[in-house]
């Protein structure tokens, strides 16, 4: 018999500009992909997920002179920090790309002259106006007043010999792009917005080479030039899975399933990219996701107000201090609890604890040890037998118990698919909430008096005993360590074999002997939390 392929699924992170050490915000942006990334190995699908930093621009080369430093030296310390500021968070990446690698490079110098060959590239002259710290150059007509329409600051006015690429060619094929998948960028608001800002006033070609810096790739034949970074920089997406040097592996690969990126780059990765890859033949990726930014609350006279994260003033987040100090499952579920995915939000130290101690310790911390105590203290830290199926017997807690779960099962893919998260976790947290009162209600401890309520308590502690293990599989995307423990102090298997059999109710095999272990989240004694 054919063993049957499991579907392959690629997606990715942007790559990260090394000039800065990690901040909370790009940890909201790899841990959504990381959250991703780990439903769909759930779901046994064959994932490849692709991170990495983006080490030819001006600003790294900038950064490098000021720290007395080579940028070649500069940039490998960063990818270091990059490494250290991932496994902190848990971040289960199967590649890390830096664009200074050799095979990144070949596969530069294979694309530029595809395209080139092509008739896309022709060198001409620039002149207008341009941002080094975002690193993208504007129109007169797109930059009102001389500033840069996405971070605000004055432009520079750049004039000397380019190359360029004929975006304007691809412009029809762009137009529908969009009107024929409408899922190819998201959220929906997100493909509005390109259209009404981009599309419809009409692209323009693109610069694609400098010859001012000299910290990038050479321009194939004629060195005097360097990739422009956005031309050098979206390639990692092909030659992190072998386009140039290991063409098996990028067919196996191609074409990425899911890009997630910034609200500020989605322009790039949604006009700029396809076009690219259309021009050199390649298929385009499945689909584009543009997520929000967060911010820092800061307390101003008693009110607390989002603010930027800045240098200036003083409030860059590292995630590796804020895991360090509350857990790493505490940071990755209150970033993707309190602010959606898709829009902006805010970090705040105070409302992490206040999560930490209401939802975490709370709600579950306090539902899995109130299990695994009056398993062991009931019957002996064995499960009882218990309902598999719902029946018309059971009491109406059972039945909603049971609903809720139900519930979860049915609407928790859609939402993981979607990437939204906050509302995955809050359907989940449905059944932690569910749990809890039903322990209220059925009141384990006055069963276990009764003799002859022996049977109904064992019933009760099943069905708890079976809510724990559903939620250690809908959480393990989240929260990976903290779904491991739950799994081991019921003595299951690390993480879940079959998923489809595995989240349907009656999975729990009486019988087996529990493994209480520590309390998951440790209640904190924080100033302004209850």
């Amino acid at each position: 018999m054919t063993p049957v392929s499991r579907e392959k699924y690629y997606l990715t992170t942007p790559i990260y500009y090394p000039n800065a050490e990690p901040h909370v915000g790009s940890a909201f942006e790899i841990v959504g992909v990381d959250v991703m990334a780990r439903w769909k190995r759930l779901l046994d699908c064959d994932v490849f997920f692709l991170t990495g930093t983006d080490e030819h621009a001006e600003k790294v080369s900038k950064v490098a002179k000021e720290a007395g430093v080579t940028p070649e030296r500069l940039v490998e310390d960063m990818a270091e920090k990059f490494k250290q500021a991932w496994k902190s968070l848990d971040i289960s990446y199967d590649r890390f790309i830096r664009t200074e690698e050799e095979v990144h490079k070949r596969g530069v110098v294979q694309f530029w002259r595809i395209v080139r060959d092509k008739g896309d590239i022709y060198l001409g002259s620039y002149e207008g106006l341009y941002c080094m710290p975002c690193e993208s150059y504007w129109t007169r007509t797109q930059a009102k007043a001389g500033v840069c329409p996405e971070c605000g600051r004055t432009l520079q006015t750049l004039r000397e010999p380019a190359y360029f690429f004929a975006l304007s060619k691809y412009q029809e094929p762009l137009e529908r792009l969009f009107r024929e998948n409408p899922d190819f960028l998201g959220p929906a608001f997100r493909r509005h917005e390109m259209e009404e800002t981009f599309l419809k006033p009409g692209l323009d070609d693109v610069c694609i080479s400098r010859t001012t810096i000299h910290w990038g790739i050479p321009v194939p034949d004629d060195p005097k030039h360097v990739i422009y970074v956005w031309f050098d920089a979206l390639l990692n997406y092909l030659t992190g899975v072998g386009y140039g040097t290991d063409e098996e592996l990028f067919r196996s690969r191609w074409p990425a399933d899911l890009h997630v990126v910034g609200k500020d780059i989605v322009r790039f990765h949604t006009l700029l990219w396809p076009a690219m890859l259309m021009s050199a033949g390649i298929p385009l990726p499945k689909r584009v996701f543009g997520h929000g930014f967060v911010q820092v609350l800061s307390d101003d006279m008693g009110v607390e107000e989002p603010v930027k994260m800045s240098k200036s003033l003083g409030n860059i987040v590292k995630p590796g201090d804020i895991s360090g100090k509350y857990g790493v499952d505490a940071l990755r579920y209150f970033l993707m609890k309190e602010i959606p995915y898709a829009g902006d939000g805010a970090y705040s130290e105070r409302n992490l604890a206040m999560r930490y101690n209401t939802d975490l310790a709370n709600d579950l911390g306090n539902l899995v040890l109130r299990t695994l105590s009056m398993i062991e203290r009931y019957v002996g830290g064995r499960i009882p037998e218990g309902h598999a199926d719902p029946v018309v017997e059971w009491p109406d807690a059972d039945k909603v118990l049971h609903a809720v779960a139900e519930e979860v099962a049915e609407n928790v893919p859609a939402l993981m698919e979607e990437l939204s998260f906050s509302a995955a976790l809050e359907a989940i947290w449905s059944l932690v909430r569910a749990a809890n009162r039903y322990v209220e209600e059925t009141k384990p401890w006055a069963l276990a008096k009764d003799p002859a309520s022996r049977p109904r308590l064992g019933v009760v502690l099943y069905q708890l005993a079976e809510s724990c293990r559903l939620l250690s599989i809908w959480l393990s995307p989240f929260v990976p360590t903290t779904a491991r423990k739950i799994r081991s102090q019921f003595a299951l298997d690390e993480a879940a074999t079959d998923f489809a059999l595995e989240a349907a109710w009656g999975g729990t095999k009486p019988g087996t002997m529990i493994r209480k272990g520590e309390p998951l989240f440790p209640r904190l004694d924080l100033p302004g939390t209850t």
